[in-house]
């Protein structure tokens, strides 16, 4: 369950990064970008431990 979450923050992250400049129907979501990668590395580290 752990893995499905981070697999899903990852895709969120990848789309909000590179989603505006390939579809650009996608807005720009600025910050959340990075609170979506800090919270899956948490999860990862949190998996590992």
């Amino acid at each position: 369950m752990l893995e499905l979450i981070i697999v899903i923050l990852l895709v969120l992250w990848l789309l909000g990064y590179f989603g505006p400049a390939r579809i650009p129907s996608i807005p720009r979501s600025g910050n959340l970008i990075h609170i979506l990668l800090v919270i899956a590395l948490i999860l990862l580290i949190l998996r590992l431990i």
